[in-house]
């Protein structure tokens, strides 16, 4: 997939008149139809004055190439984080329906767990040593004031998750270095955990967790790394003024 022609098709081209004469010859182009300007996305012609014009090293920064890959990984990520924000909402959502309902569902509990035992014996299943009864019974012993903080505690998750999303959306550095930070702090939860049982999926988030770290710090020199921020103002710039010379670059 040519991910620079997928762009242009759903967000139109991006032309740009450079005021050194020899990039300008290579970016225009005269037809029978009138002046044409060659995208600094996917490299076409299109009709129509550009959409800017200056210095050759002022030109837009159009994400394509590495550029693109990089702000679709991004959004993959984001991706992530709005499906967390949006569970752990459901999370606090149900906790609150919970807390609010608690003495009918206790009452539920008690009322059908003695009829349902007959038939769970005869399955071989022993409700009295099963893990989600037990479970059930620690909910319903909880108090309301451990459900609030409960709610609080997912709720707040939940827009950290949401924050974390819209900033790597919108392409923000804030939004990478919240992303990194945030992902951080518990990847030290996530080891205590493996420490007490390993499971697949624990590992699988763990790796998740630590390569998005890796590579949002290394790719975007977050931190000082790779020549911190000055680095990575100084890459844009020369992406820019690379961006003019190889869409004008001769076919």
């Amino acid at each position: 997939m040519n991910w620079s022609l997928r762009a242009c098709s759903r967000r139109g081209h991006v032309t740009y008149a450079p005021d050194e004469p020899h990039l300008r010859q290579r970016l225009r182009a005269d037809t029978a139809l009138g002046v044409a300007w060659r995208c600094l996305r996917c490299g076409d012609f299109t009709l129509g004055p550009p959409h800017g014009a200056g210095p050759a090293d002022e030109a837009p920064l159009v994400l394509r190439g590495r550029a693109l890959r990089d702000a679709t990984l991004l959004r993959l990520l984001a991706l992530d984080r709005f499906a967390k924000g949006l569970l752990m909402f459901l999370a606090a959502y149900g906790v609150w329906r919970f807390r609010g309902g608690k003495e009918a569902v206790n009452r539920a509990f008690e009322e059908y767990l003695p009829l349902l035992t007959p038939l769970a014996d005869r399955l071989g299943w022993r409700l009295a040593d099963s893990k989600l009864v037990h479970t059930l019974h620690q909910l319903l012993a909880t108090g309301a004031g451990t459900l609030t903080w409960l709610m609080i505690a997912l709720t707040a998750y939940g827009l950290l998750q949401l924050a974390e999303g819209i900033g790597l959306w919108l392409l923000k550095r804030w939004g990478e270095y919240f992303a990194v930070v945030a992902t951080s702090v518990f990847i030290p939860l996530e080891f205590y955990e493996l420490s007490h049982r390993v499971t697949w999926v624990r590992v699988a988030f763990l790796v998740l967790n630590l390569a998005a770290v890796a590579y949002i710090v290394f790719s975007k020199r977050l931190f000082g790394v790779r020549g911190g921020h000055a680095a990575y103002e100084a890459e844009r710039h020369e992406a820019s003024l690379l961006e003019v010379r190889a869409a004008g670059a001769p076919d």
